[in-house]
């Protein structure tokens, strides 16, 4: 019974408490710091439904949630709900600005025991702590200290900074500086920056005491004032000291220190921080600087470019005849540069284009270009393949247009008609601002990406195009303009070019990586720092990539004298462009107010690259061959320049007055690169179908070389020791099939370092074919004639070659001593008729005699020995040796008169150790 009643209880009491309390879902509230009631918004109630049920619609509590919370609620009025936020200990704004919290109100529940009582939703608190002005600005600095120089008026000598503890806005912040000091002549701003309202004077007062207040923006004053010190300078000119207006640089020295003793004079100003910054501005030189000037393809060797280029303005010459039309500025030290005014245009030879263009190729070039004139100005083109005929397509074109770089390409149809990418602009400064840029196109179908000098750019703007339907039209690459053949009355160039192109390649089947592309652009010339290592590391430094601007930073002032001692100029070309590279050194002074407070004067130096010693390149060997026709028919040919030797001096001054033949320096011999070297056929061209050149592959492999072959001659090209070139040439052969039908050739070899700025002697070689009616079995091959005679041997050198000479001349005494002994005899035996014919017989006899002593005088100033030679019949070549002086004694009496001058005008060549081999095998 009882249980049953109990339960009827709490079911009526269910009834009764049927709703929970109801307050807002949030609340914000403000507090002033060490007050202790907070005012809410909205205020603090809590509504029941339950009312006016007692306990059950009453408010009984409060409950605050988040202990951390220096707050307590407390309810005013349990039957209305109102209720109050109060602090319960004092609230400091300094300590924390803010608080979040929770409550939640309770109510009564069903009877005086608060049994069955309901909770309202959770609310959100948001409670601000007002500030009271309780602090005072307090300066940062005990002290403050600042020089200023006399004669001046300064916007800021220095600057005083105050602070306040005060948590808000309004109190913390200093509104107001103030000097205290009366009768100064300086004055404040509100930032604390002070200055002075007068030119001060050295000899009338050299230093300043003033006393500076603050007010924070409650206007509540420090409580103690800073002093501030000023010391008057007398006038002094802060710049760069100890540095030389022209440094000389001599090639080939590495590394010079530009200014050794240079230091900074600041006068005695404080400063924070000191940024010199060094540009050499070498924009004059070439493009852009001191690079390397061999031809586009040996640099692409150089630099590990793959095989295949094709080099669209070359060097104009016989077989590269389409840019000899075309302006070239070669004016700098070879380096190949060709000008275009909006007139110029040429034609690439239809052998010449690539015709395997792929979804991978290069285009590469120089260019120098200013903005055109006009606002709208028509499209410069620099490559266009366009219709030759009938129609007026672009296949594919890289032109400039307003500054823009774009790079057409459309593609050919296929079996999808679809719209693809056809058009890539660039909008990029380099373009027009006059300077030179290496622009790589790398092509990876449909990614184009953009190289200027070394740095990656891709398109701002692509547009799509459809592709080109097939046709039987013939196609015309241009440089300079595009061909217009079709829809013209009279076909032409339009869209010319105006400005410089240098080094303009296509690759097809393969882009360029990016170290080829830096490698390719690199230059040779640059600031450095000797010993990165003994820099302070306080010392901060910046190269740009080219190494022509320098940037360093630093805040001591004698770390940073140091530091710029240590830059350096370098060049690493062996023969650099001789000629001015003027300096340029701006420097900022930062000071601890952040404000530019020392203004130090530019320096305009120049580096002065003296001239080189500029190398005499000499080819040597023998300069006449003669040979039977069996031997240029034969299987191997002939080899042209077998004793070839090519040597570099260059000719230095002699402090000791030492002269050498006659000229005043030494000659010295060095050693170098060459980048060609040409064989030339001299007179009528060669018969493709009888005579030809020829050089095997497998010879330059493992060098930097490559060869061209043509009816006017052999060109072997890249950049090579010397001593690699004469191996390949010395490769060179000769090959006659009809050596009958051809007349005697000629050729003459020059070689070329720095893309023709040294060049070597023109050396001439002379084929001379013997056939059998002229030499019959046996012919020397060691005979050069005398007007072909480079090399005078030593007699004593022809004995040792050919002893049985020796025994020949002897003999050839003997008899004409018995002649003439005979010849008495008959004449005092038979008398006047026989007197007479032995003077016919003696007239005979002495003719042979001079005939012998000529062929021997021959031998001994004429004879270049090939060192292939076998010695192994002598008297069958002396004996032709005489048959052929025979000859020359017929047309060139002289040789026998200066053979008793041989000895006295001993010469060493570099022929003579190879005719000591050749005596050895003999």
């Amino acid at each position: 019974m009882f249980l049953r009643k109990k339960e009827e209880w709490r079911s009526s009491a269910r009834k009764v408490n049927k709703h929970k309390p109801w307050i807002e879902t949030s609340y914000h509230g403000v507090i002033t710091e060490n007050m202790d009631i907070v005012l809410l918004d909205p205020p603090l109630v809590a509504l029941d439904k339950d009312a006016p049920v007692p306990y059950a619609g009453e408010i009984c509590a409060f409950n605050i949630h988040g202990l951390e919370a220096p707050f307590e609620a407390v309810v005013l009025n349990g039957t209305s709900g109102e209720g109050q936020l109060r602090a319960r200990g004092l609230v400091d704004c300094e300590l924390q600005k803010e608080y979040t919290f929770i409550i939640q109100a309770h109510d009564c529940g069903a009877g005086p025991g608060g049994t069955g009582g309901k909770k309202s939703h959770k609310a959100v608190v948001h409670i601000q702590v007002n500030d009271v002005n309780e602090f005072s600005p307090v300066f940062r600095e005990a002290q403050y200290h600042a020089a200023v120089t006399e004669g001046k008026i300064y916007d800021s000598i220095l600057q005083v900074e105050a602070t306040d503890q005060d948590c808000s806005q309004q109190y913390s912040q200093i509104c107001n500086y103030q000097i205290t000091t009366t009768n100064t002549p300086f004055a404040i701003d509100r930032n604390g920056n002070i200055r002075n309202t007068e030119k001060l004077s050295f000899d009338k007062q050299q230093q300043y005491e003033v006393l500076v207040t603050a007010f924070d923006c409650g206007q509540k004053r420090s409580t103690e004032s800073v002093a501030v010190h000023i010391d008057v300078k007398p006038v002094c000119k802060p710049g760069w000291q100890g540095w030389n207006k022209r440094v000389d640089y001599e090639p080939g020295t590495g590394s010079k220190q530009l200014f050794p003793k240079m230091h900074l004079e600041t006068c005695g100003g404080p400063f924070s921080s000191v940024r010199p910054t060094m540009e050499l501005q070498t924009s004059h030189i070439g493009k852009g600087c001191d690079r390397e000037t061999y031809s586009e393809k040996s640099l692409q060797k150089l630099c590990g470019a793959s095989s295949g280029s094709t080099d669209l303005l070359p060097a104009p010459s016989a077989s590269t005849n389409w840019t000899a039309s075309l302006v070239t500025d070669s004016g700098r030290d070879s380096d190949l540069i060709f000008r275009f005014d909006g007139r110029q245009a040429a034609k690439i030879p239809d052998q010449v284009v690539p015709q395997n263009l792929t979804d991978q190729f290069t285009i590469a070039t120089w260019m120098k270009h200013g903005p055109s004139p006009g606002l709208r100005a028509e499209k410069e083109t620099l490559l266009c393949n366009s219709d030759k005929t009938e129609m007026n397509r672009h296949h594919y074109s890289l032109y400039v247009h307003n500054c823009r770089l774009v790079f057409l390409l459309r593609r050919d149809f296929t079996q999808v008609d679809t719209f693809r990418p056809a058009e890539f602009h660039w909008k990029l400064e380099q373009i027009c601002d006059k300077e030179w840029h290496y622009y790589v196109i790398n092509v990876e179908f449909p990614v184009v990406t953009l190289y200027v000098d070394g740095v990656t750019y891709d398109p701002y703007l692509v547009t799509d195009d459809w592709p080109i339907h097939p046709s039987q039209i013939d196609v015309q690459l241009t440089v300079g303009a595009c061909w217009q053949g079709g829809e013209v009355t009279m076909p032409r160039f339009t869209q010319y070019f105006r400005g410089s192109l240098s080094g303009l390649t296509i690759r097809p089947g393969k882009i360029e990586s990016q170290k080829v592309i830096s490698c390719l652009q690199a230059c040779k010339e640059g600031l450095d720092i000797n010993s990165l290592e003994s820099l302070g590391k306080g010392i901060k430094f910046h190269f740009n990539p080219a190494q022509s601007i320098l940037v360093m930073e630093g805040e001591d002032q004698e770390n940073m004298n140091a530091a710029l001692r240590k830059v350096s100029y370098i060049n690493s070309r062996q023969f650099p462009t001789p000629g001015i590279r003027h300096l340029h050194i701006s420097t900022s002074v930062q000071c601890f107010g952040e404000d530019t407070c020392i203004s130090i004067p530019d320096i305009d130096a120049v580096v002065m690259v003296l001239q080189p010693s500029e190398p005499r390149i000499t080819i040597a060997g023998v300069d006449r061959l003669t040979r039977p026709a069996a031997d240029l028919r034969g299987p191997a040919g002939l080899t042209l320049f077998q004793d070839l030797h090519i040597i570099s001096t260059v000719t230095k001054g002699d402090t000791a007055s030492h002269h050498t033949a006659g000229r005043l320096g030494v000659q010295e011999e060095i050693i170098h690169n060459l980048d060609y070297c040409d064989i030339l056929v001299l007179g009528e061209e060669l018969r493709p179908e009888q005579e030809s050149l020829q050089l095997q592959r497998s010879t330059l492999l493992g060098k930097h070389l490559d060869a061209t072959n043509s009816t006017s001659g052999m060109s072997i090209y890249g950049v090579d020791s010397m001593s690699n070139y004469e191996q390949v040439i010395r490769q060179v052969h000769y090959h006659n099939w009809h050596p009958a039908q051809t007349p005697d050739r000629k050729f003459r070899l020059t070689c070329s370092e720095l893309n023709g700025r040294y060049t070597s002697n023109e050396f001439t070689l002379e084929i001379s074919v013997l056939h059998k009616s002229e030499a019959g079995e046996h012919v020397n091959h060691m005979v050069a004639p005398p007007q072909y005679m480079q090399v005078v041997h030593h007699p004593a050198m022809v004995h040792s070659l050919y002893p049985t000479r020796s025994s020949g001349v002897p003999s050839a005494a003997t008899v004409v001593i018995v002649i003439c002994i005979a010849a008495l005899v008959v004449v005092v035996v038979l008398g006047i008729y026989h007197i007479h014919l032995t003077h016919q017989q003696e007239g005979r006899s002495s003719d042979t005699t001079k005939e012998g002593e000529l062929d021997w005088d021959d031998s001994a100033l004429n004879i270049t020995v090939n060192p292939m030679e076998s010695f192994q019949e002598p008297q069958g070549a002396e004996e032709e040796a005489s048959e052929e002086d025979e000859e020359e004694d017929e047309e060139d009496d002289s040789t026998s008169t200066e053979s008793d001058d041989s000895e006295e005008e001993e010469e060493e060549v570099p022929g003579a150790p190879r005719v000591q081999q050749g005596s050895k095998r003999g």
